[in-house]
């Protein structure tokens, strides 16, 4: 099979800064309790720094594969025949499909700290979602492996024109 043949695997970790952040929520619990005394501190310490640790983890723990004849973004698991066309989206793209151009229908695996993605059409009837967007470090990779995987073809420099061309004429998103 050709999802055999370009496996794609990507975890949509948080960056580092959000784990110093973290640990200073630990700090921040420990100042908080230090007037209780130390053992109230670090227990204070502890609890805030894993806490945040935990939030920061479950956050960045969102994947994205293409297995198995499915693409599995998050949750959701759609199989590739109900797909279409996977538009490679720049920052700015990126950034217009996840604010004034989104169809609140969409489905969207979206992380603030990854600017670039992908968006994929879906072409099944009997579902009423226009597309899905998927924020991704590696769009081309991702739009390859579903083209590759019979989810459509990655749009050509010609076809990533029209669409951006399309896109910027005003035309609302699905």
């Amino acid at each position: 099979m050709a999802a055999r043949e370009q496996p794609y695997d990507e975890r949509l970790t948080a960056p580092r800064s959000w784990w110093l952040i973290a640990a200073l929520v630990g700090v921040g619990g420990a100042l908080t309790m230090l007037p209780l005394g130390v053992l109230p501190m670090l227990g204070g310490l502890a609890t805030g720094g894993v806490l945040a640790a935990v939030a920061v983890s479950s956050y960045g723990s969102a994947r994205i594969r293409v297995v198995a004849d499915s693409l599995v973004a998050g949750d959701a698991r759609v199989p590739l025949s109900a797909l279409g066309t996977a538009h490679v989206l720049d920052e700015e793209e990126a950034f217009a499909w996840r604010t004034h151009q989104a169809d609140p229908r969409a489905h969207m695996l979206l992380r603030s700290y990854i600017r670039t993605a992908v968006r994929v059409e879906v072409t099944d009837p009997a579902d009423p979602t226009p597309y899905i967007y998927l924020s991704t470090r590696s769009p081309r990779r991702l739009a390859d492996a579903l083209s590759g995987a019979g989810a459509g073809q990655t749009g050509e420099a010609g076809e990533a024109r029209e669409q951006s061309e399309a896109d910027r004429s005003g035309e609302p998103g699905r």
